[in-house]
């Protein structure tokens, strides 16, 4: 049975999914403020993993931190690069991509959510109440610069993806 904490993470991945869903509801057009919603969420969940909940995990295992930790952290980069180019089918193809391998790797059964949950037990209502209150990310305007478009593809590269955009 799934926790507080896995759920919560949980419904905002489903939260996320419907506002890329309405972003792209209309085949060949991206409705901005619905990719906005989605983008600004999708990096303020990135922001509770890599500073609430794995360094939570990490303090609760003596230091160490969850054996998936360093293939969520890539993950996280490449879709926090995906985001920063201006969005297009194919972009949104690649993130999507990703979120089909990621999200289960985080939901599924003894995944780093109930990982979580489990290592740390004694701290789930103070770890909750911090990942429900953390901030929302303001977001910069996107940038299709040569660099921009390089770090993405090396950012893609690190988490082992060979996708093109």
């Amino acid at each position: 049975m799934a926790g507080r904490i896995h759920n919560y993470l949980a419904n905002d991945h489903r939260r996320l999914e419907g506002a890329l869903q309405r972003a792209t509801a209309t085949p060949g057009v991206i409705e901005s403020q619905a990719y906005s919603e989605f983008r600004g969420g999708l990096l303020r969940h990135i922001g509770m993993e890599k500073k609430i909940l794995l360094p939570a995990a990490q303090a609760a295992r003596g230091g160490t931190p969850l054996p998936l930790a360093p293939k969520l952290r890539l993950d996280h980069g490449a879709l926090a690069a995906l985001l920063v180019l201006t969005p297009t089918n194919s972009i949104i193809a690649a993130i999507r991509y990703i979120l089909a391998a990621h999200n289960p790797v985080e939901e599924g059964p003894d995944g780093v959510y109930e990982q979580c949950e489990h290592v740390a037990a004694t701290e789930t209502e103070q770890l909750l109440v911090r990942l429900q209150n953390a901030p929302a990310v303001k977001l910069a305007g996107h940038s299709d610069s040569p660099v921009a478009i390089e770090s993405a593809h090396h950012a893609l590269q690190r988490a082992g993806y060979d996708l093109k955009f």
